[in-house]
């Protein structure tokens, strides 16, 4: 039976780049029609092309453990899934130990490759863990030292204050001042009341 050899890739946000693990994928020799993409979480496997990977006999290729996901449980389930009931291979390309199509045969190998497995998804877990608990004692800290969080707010335009004193002396109508600031309406009031102290 021909065996499909898959590429898995995954980032985290849209923003994020796959041209590293795309290209990995291409010198390990996978057609590019099989290497598959997400762009979401690690947190869980509900992604669009998740489900889409490997069948009976075939090989799922990622170029690292937390590509797959950083749930320690989840990881765990998914990798039985494959290796076990479905009855195809994973081979991660960062961590040679965690190669199941060179293990299948050999009782050491696939225990050294579980055992391998248990302490890296645990770890990929807990780092997620650890940022999330970083990125939150960094906003604490942040709006303790008074930094605003949301959308940064706008600057003031270059001519804003010359602009500004002649519409406060009434010698142009706020429509001319908006225009000269390019601004829209909400914006040059937000500006105004921010200037003035008001906010």
């Amino acid at each position: 039976m021909d065996r499909t050899v898959w590429g898995y890739c995954r980032v985290s946000s849209v923003d994020q780049n796959l041209d590293r693990q795309k290209a990995a994928m291409l010198a390990e020799g996978i057609d590019e029609k099989h290497i598959l993409c997400d762009k979401a979480s690690g947190k869980d496997f509900e992604r669009r092309t998740w489900n889409l990977l490997v069948g009976t006999g075939d090989l799922l290729v990622v170029l690292s453990l937390d590509r797959l996901g950083r749930n320690y449980t989840e990881i765990r389930k998914q990798w039985a899934y494959i290796t076990t009931e479905i009855g195809a291979d994973i081979k991660v390309l960062d961590m040679p130990l965690l190669d199941t199509s060179t293990a299948t045969e050999n009782l050491d190998k696939r225990f050294i490759a579980d055992l391998v497995l248990q302490i890296l998804s645990y770890t990929a877990e807990k780092e997620r863990t650890n940022i999330r608990k970083r990125q939150a004692q960094g906003i604490e800290v942040a709006r303790a030292h008074g930094v605003k969080m949301g959308r940064p707010t706008k600057d003031y335009p270059e001519n804003w204050q010359t602009v500004y004193i002649k519409w406060k002396q009434n010698q142009i109508l706020a429509v001319d001042a908006m225009r000269e600031l390019n601004l829209t309406k909400p914006t040059f009031y937000r500006l105004v009341k921010r200037y003035e102290g008001k906010d």
